[in-house]
């Protein structure tokens, strides 16, 4: 079996090594026999997003807001559509705020974001960071199970933004355990539209939580059928998983 991502603003949105998450999740779908191409896409260059399993955005700089927000104006309406085609997508960061209705940046300049997200985000000049812990919401954990995932229930992270990201009708990933999540506020984290996913968390995530990175895999893989993936041998990441939630408990 093959399967195709994309890994868009390879080279200008890279913070905090989220560009880890897209080697954990090719590493998971070839410990089980899957090929997966990866194509790097950025500023200026068109693709067909429909026909990608799995697109990921990580966290960026706000030096290169200006000209992802431009770009993105040209991509946004192929990203929306290739999400109701049921692609997978994460975003992290400012990835997850430019996929919401729009976003403010700390001089109070407000940006238009391509409206995947029912969310918005405004800039406050503290910054909300630090490890954190959320419990998984119900409906992802069951989801997790029956594909035969790994049995978390938790999800760690690291957290650093200034932006307050404040759902409307968008699900969150989780509630917040320990930290602050989308806006220090509301315990919501993240958020959830389709196969699309949109978090603060780095870390780089999917190597710390490989039960996300199993969901995301299985969404990308049912594109082309139904689903229930190899267990691995998961010892050392469940233990590092385990380790933080004591931690951060």
């Amino acid at each position: 079996m093959r399967i195709r991502a994309c890994h868009l603003y390879p080279d200008l949105f890279n913070l905090y090594g989220d560009r880890g998450n897209l080697i954990v999740f090719c590493r998971r779908a070839e410990w089980r026999g899957i090929q997966v191409q990866v194509d790097e896409v950025s500023f200026g260059q068109k693709s067909p997003f429909i026909d990608y399993d799995f697109i990921f955005l990580g966290g960026g700089a706000e030096q290169y807001v200006d000209i992802v927000v431009k770009d993105l104006q040209g991509k946004g309406p192929y990203l929306l559509e290739a999400v109701e085609k049921e692609t997978v997508l994460l975003g992290i960061g400012l990835g997850f705020q430019v996929l919401g209705h729009h976003f403010s940046a700390q001089n109070g300049t407000m940006f238009p974001g391509i409206g995947l997200f029912d969310a918005h985000t405004k800039a406050r000049p503290d910054r909300l960071k630090g490890n954190i812990l959320l419990e998984v919401a119900a409906d992802l954990q069951e989801e997790v199970e029956r594909i035969g995932g790994v049995p978390l229930t938790t999800i760690v992270g690291f957290e650093n933004h200034s932006g307050r990201t404040f759902l409307g009708e968008a699900k969150p990933i989780g509630n917040v355990l320990k930290g602050w999540g989308n806006n220090g506020e509301d315990k919501t984290e993240g958020a959830v539209y389709k196969n699309a996913f949109g978090t603060y968390l780095h870390g780089p995530l999917l190597a710390q939580n490989p039960h996300l990175a199993d969901l995301l895999l299985a969404r990308a893989l049912s594109r082309k059928g139904e689903v229930k993936l190899d267990s691995l041998n998961d010892e050392l990441e469940i233990y590092a998983h385990n380790v933080m939630k004591k931690r951060l408990l």
